[in-house]
């Protein structure tokens, strides 16, 4: 069955199952690897996409539920990592291993196209459905703060200005997110 939806701002069209979950349909059939697969349940977060904006679980989302709709994956998030979220995890260095790190990019990017300057809580709910299995989410926290600096919104009192400052704001907090400590 010919499934037509835009992905990463271009029309696509695919002869598949129409049950195929989208995220082997972007692997397997359109070689997008940028979506990782991690658990097939939506539980860990890394193949997240944006679906018309929200992000959405690919692994457990099935190709015919995305017909004309807009998906956004990694790779067209920006052509050469200039969206401000990717632009702060790589001035904070967030990724240790990196395998869920485009799905923790693509919730963190969702959240900011809402909220232009979240709260801890608000960032923390958001992120909670994505699991780093090197604990990198007091990076992640912090690398969130700072793409809504950088994409223009003013500067919480509490937040970083150094990269000194964000060190000991990181060694201060405790982050609960994706059910760790």
């Amino acid at each position: 069955m010919a499934i037509q939806f835009t992905l990463n701002g271009k029309p696509q069209t695919v002869d598949v199952n129409p049950n195929m979950p989208l995220l082997w349909v972007l692997r397997d059939t359109l070689g997008m690897t940028g979506t990782k697969f991690g658990c097939g349940m939506a539980l860990c977060g890394a193949c997240t996409v944006h679906i018309e904006g929200a992000a959405t679980r690919s692994c457990i989302t099935p190709i015919s539920s995305v017909a004309g709709k807009k998906i956004t994956t990694i790779e067209g998030l920006s052509p050469d990592r200039s969206h401000p979220v990717q632009k702060a995890w790589i001035e904070i260095d967030v990724p240790q291993c990196g395998y869920c790190q485009s799905g923790q990019i693509m919730s963190a990017a969702a959240l900011l196209a809402t909220k232009a300057q979240p709260s801890d809580a608000d960032i923390d709910d958001a992120m909670k459905g994505n699991i780093c299995r090197c604990g990198t989410y007091q990076r992640i926290r912090q690398a969130v703060h700072r793409a809504a600096q950088l994409q223009g919104a003013p500067a919480k009192a509490a937040s970083i200005g150094t990269h000194e400052n964000a060190e000991q704001a990181l060694i201060a907090e405790t982050v609960e997110l994706g059910g760790a400590v």
